[in-house]
């Protein structure tokens, strides 16, 4: 960094390390990219000092930005400006402004800040609103009133629901307020930014700190109105007195922070959070059983497709999350000791690669503050959980098919491809995972020449 300031001293031009690497610098916190501000033509600044580097810039003409990789930094740099967003437009309107300007236009205190990079008052710390004493107090505020600053920019929003969580930073209440009113202005911001923010927040330490920021300020109605709905407690007075059941919402974010502490993997902490998502959807009061959700899991896993197109999430982790969802009350029905070797094989066979995953989502699932019933259920999974590995690795259930491939069946039986042939597929497999014949070549095959006229007279009839 003292060598970009010795430059910008040739040129004479001020700079400035801001924000994010400011900030994590006095926190403690590594970080290889950095935002820098100088007083004059970013862009320009940025060209030379690639060529002195010997590096090149990439230059984002329609921002008016740079970024230059220098010894494995990517430092980007920007001009003093000012910036603000109409009430019904998704960009922002960017004009030059002073450094003044450029300070009070940034989100926090705590990202406001500035180090001088020119040699003379190299590592000078320029704080013009506090945020050195917001970062030792660990308080999250803006530099002007929120109301300007999130109208300024909606995602700032969500931003201070990351922020919180990201550090554990206290609230502004102001900021809570200001959202509060102005929560339905995050549709102006397009959803890939909304998302982008969202998938950080659940990447913190410990998300329900944000995830409850956005529900407590009416965010989530707006970006995921499926886990607004998940709150309420509901009570029926019954004989024995009032029956309630428990805030699924509540519940979902506590689910959340347990698998947090076991797995940084982000589609894992996802699942967490929709595991219950159709709850309030399947809920029923039944005088005998009390609050039931049939079929939640079910109907949750049919709602990802539509959830991860609106939130336009990677489709190609649709399959893991679906699966989650849906298999995530199934290890607890397979605790009795009488449970078919034939219903363990289905589970292991239907959750394939993601079975551990599934087994952390059970329980991180046990939310109860009852330790004996915490304690109990825990040593239940660990059982079913030996259960399957045990019959997955005693019948070869890992990347699980019939052995005998379609290409085979077509051959033996004349047929053309079609859905006869999945058919006959199906039926093996069916009869290896139902214990009828081990899951070896040998046997499935001689299974299927014993009984593919059977089937196909089956196929036809049907």
């Amino acid at each position: 960094m003292r060598d970009i300031g010795r430059y910008s001293d040739e040129l004479n031009i001020k700079a400035y390390a801001v924000g994010g690497y400011v900030r994590d610098h006095y926190l403690g916190r590594e970080r290889t990219d950095i935002d820098c501000t100088v007083e004059g033509d970013a862009v320009d600044f940025a060209r030379k000092l690639a060529r002195k580097f010997r590096t090149k810039a990439v230059v984002y003409e329609r921002f008016g930005t740079a970024l230059v990789p220098i010894a494995g930094y990517s430092i980007e740099f920007v001009g003093t400006r000012k910036e603000k967003y109409l009430p019904d437009s998704r960009k922002p309107i960017v004009a030059n402004g002073t450094f003044e300007d450029d300070i009070k236009r940034r989100d926090f205190t705590i990202n406001a800040m500035a180090a001088s990079l020119n040699e003379s008052t190299f590592g000078n710390v320029i704080d013009l609103l506090g945020g050195m004493d917001d970062l030792k107090n660990r308080l999250l505020r803006t530099p002007v009133d929120p109301e300007i600053t999130f109208n300024d920019d909606p995602l700032r929003m969500m931003r201070a629901a990351r922020f919180a969580a990201q550090l554990g930073f206290a609230v502004d209440p102001a900021i809570k307020e200001a959202t509060g009113k102005l929560a339905e202005r995050i549709k102006i911001i397009s959803q890939e930014r909304i998302t982008a923010e969202f998938q950080k927040l659940l990447a913190s330490p410990k998300p329900s700190i944000g995830l409850f920021f956005l529900y407590d300020t009416g965010l989530f109605k707006y970006i995921f109105p499926e886990i607004h709905n998940l709150s309420g407690v509901e009570i029926i007075a019954g004989k024995d007195g009032n029956i309630a059941h428990k805030d699924v919402l509540r519940h979902s974010f506590k689910v959340v922070d347990n698998i947090a502490q076991k797995t940084d993997y982000l589609w894992l902490r996802f699942a967490a959070l929709v595991h219950d998502i159709a709850k309030p959807t399947t809920k029923r009061f039944s005088k005998t059983a009390g609050w039931t959700f049939h079929g939640h899991d079910e109907f949750g896993a049919r709602w990802m497709k539509g959830i991860f197109r609106r939130l336009r999430l990677p489709m190609d982790k649709l399959p893991y999350v679906e699966k989650l969802v849906r298999l995530h009350q199934r290890p607890m029905a397979l605790v009795d000791d009488g449970v078919t070797d034939s219903a363990v094989r289905r589970l292991a066979v239907k959750a394939g690669d993601a079975l551990e995953d599934l087994f952390t989502l059970c329980r991180a699932d046990i939310t109860t503050k009852n330790h004996g019933r915490s304690s109990k259920y825990l040593d239940n999974y660990e059982r079913v959980f030996q259960k399957v590995i045990d019959v997955q690795a005693k019948d070869k259930l890992r990347a699980f098919q019939s052995p005998v491939r379609g290409e085979e069946i077509m051959e033996i039986c004349g047929l053309p491809p079609s859905r006869l042939v999945g058919y006959i597929k199906d039926s093996i497999e069916e009869a290896i995972l139902d214990g009828i014949i081990p899951n070896e070549y040998d046997d499935a095959k001689a299974y299927f020449i014993e009984n593919k006229d059977k089937w196909m007279k089956e196929f036809g009839d049907g």
